[in-house]
């Protein structure tokens, strides 16, 4: 795709009706404002899903830019999307730290998962889109998100929460009030809105309530006698003692312009076993937003989705090379078009190079980094409990029949096994010393061969009424069965068209 953009009318807001298309573009100035109107919706959760991660939030931002720029060039400027920072590989990541795997490790595992999810594109683009719906009904899709969302709980409530309880719950109150209450785009950055808060709140606090007693992830490390030790482990813990909620030291020291940190990945089967069911999610997330994009847009985008599924597996694999977060379509900023009904991609390039700009600034990436764990804890109860639950919004505008067998017995295991194992180093499955399943791996294998497996074997009427389910006509959702090897469907049944 060539960089030129045709100027849309006089290059002023379009009236009402009208729409500047992806290949358009306002005057400069209008095109760099909403660019930064994009930066400013993917910022929030752009950095704050790295930071759940263990990694650079500056970095991730940086590779971001980077990432959406990719995406475009693949797509040759016909889906209109930014690249942030994925929160479908959170759990995944947590489990893997949580099994002893560092950074690296966190980063090998990732890069696997943009691999696959680049694989699963170009599948797509070659069989196209119904083998999505094919090999992953809604019914499946959506268990695997839930169970995904679900698996943090442990992390939400254990690990930020406790840190600082009070800070914690002001700020989920704050952002829930705020998304109730709040209108328009400005309702849509109530997670970021909650986090300034927050922020703001803990350093009035340090300044009139002085510090806090409370544990401190990889601080003032005991042994079971109360002996200082040096790594975390069974026998040498994180314990309580008094510290400010914010330490800006590590803000002051950092320079204002430089390169941020770079990680090289490190591989291991087991760790990338526990990420790799965030492919799913992924493969759904992307497909549903170019299907949102092409709705916006009164386009054919249906021969894209391979594509844009591709690009992001390929922006994931760069950007996790390097250290950055892995990348997927943001919803925020598809909303963000649906507002101002500008889907010019220049805008899209103006947001990229803010975001990269912005990671050459280690002071900014340290301001960041000193965001309080209760801060986090009263954002991620909802923000986890939101990914969850995207799970039953799937099922919920599909239709899903869970008076079926075939729904109801195998996703119900998975996800048990999933949520049961959060936050425990025990896998519930172990083959050898090097190799084991547990959590989210063993809970996504469970409820999708496990869905297959008992669509194969159940009885002609549980599958004829598979056909029964699909997008409700009001939810403008994408994901539905596709007739096929199903039974035919009794003369009772309602009829739906194939999606």
């Amino acid at each position: 795709m060539a960089l030129g953009w045709k100027l849309h009318g006089d290059g002023k807001t379009p009236p009402l009706g009208e729409a500047v298309a992806p290949e358009e573009r306002l005057t400069w100035p209008r095109t760099v404002g909403i660019g930064a109107q994009h930066v400013v919706a993917m910022f929030g959760a752009t950095f704050v899903f790295p930071l759940l991660m263990g990694l650079d939030a500056n970095l991730a931002i940086m590779m971001s830019g980077f990432a959406t720029i990719i995406f475009l060039l693949i797509v040759q400027g016909k889906v209109p999307s930014y690249l942030g920072s994925s929160a479908s590989f959170v759990g995944g990541v947590v489990a893997v730290r949580a099994a002893g795997g560092t950074t690296s490790d966190v980063l090998g595992a990732l890069l696997v998962s943009g691999v696959a999810l680049a694989l699963a594109g170009v599948l797509i683009h070659l069989a196209g889109v119904r083998l999505v719906n094919k090999v992953l009904p809604p019914a499946v899709t959506g268990a695997v998100v839930m169970l995904i969302g679900f698996n943090l709980a442990p992390v939400a409530t254990a690990t930020y929460w406790l840190q600082d309880q009070w800070v914690a719950l002001a700020t989920m109150a704050f952002v829930i009030v705020a998304a109730l209450l709040l209108r328009g785009f400005i309702a849509r950055i109530s997670i970021l809105l909650g986090l300034v808060f927050g922020y703001l709140l803990s350093i009035l606090l340090d300044a009139t309530a002085g510090p806090i007693t409370s544990v401190l992830p990889g601080q003032n490390l005991r042994d079971a006698a109360g002996a200082a030790c040096d790594q975390e482990g069974p026998y040498c813990l994180a314990t309580a003692f008094s510290h400010d909620r914010v330490d800006f030291s590590a803000v002051s020291e950092a320079p204002w312009f430089g390169l941020p940190s770079f990680t090289t990945p490190s591989f291991s089967v087991n760790f990338a076993l526990l990420v790799l069911p965030a492919v799913i999610a992924l493969v759904a997330e992307n497909a549903g937003h170019v299907k949102a994009v092409a709705e916006m847009t009164r386009r054919d985008l249906d021969p894209m989705i391979g594509r844009a599924v591709f690009a992001d597996g390929v922006t994931t694999v760069v950007a996790t090379s390097v250290g950055g977060s892995p990348t997927t379509t943001y919803a925020e900023n598809i909303g963000v078009m649906a507002a101002t009904r500008v889907y010019s991609t220049a805008a899209y390039y103006v947001a990229a190079l803010v975001a990269i700009a912005l990671g050459l600034v280690p002071k900014f990436g340290a301001l960041i980094n000193a965001i309080p764990g209760g801060v986090l804890g009263g954002i991620t109860v909802v923000l986890y409990g939101m990914i969850g639950l995207l799970g039953a919004k799937i099922w919920k505008e599909n239709r899903v029949d869970f008076a079926n067998p075939i729904n109801l017995v195998p996703l119900a295991a998975g996800i048990v096994i999933a949520v049961g194992n959060s936050g425990n180093d025990a896998p519930l499955l172990r083959f050898s010393d090097d190799f084991s399943l547990g959590g989210i791996a063993l809970g996504t294998i469970v409820a999708v061969v496990g869905w297959h497996v008992a669509r194969a074997l159940a009885p002609a009427e549980m599958k004829a009424s598979l056909l029964r389910e699909g997008p409700h006509p009001a939810a403008g959702s994408t994901f539905g069965h596709v007739p096929g090897d199903e039974v035919a469907a009794t003369s009772g049944s309602t009829e739906r068209p194939a999606s």
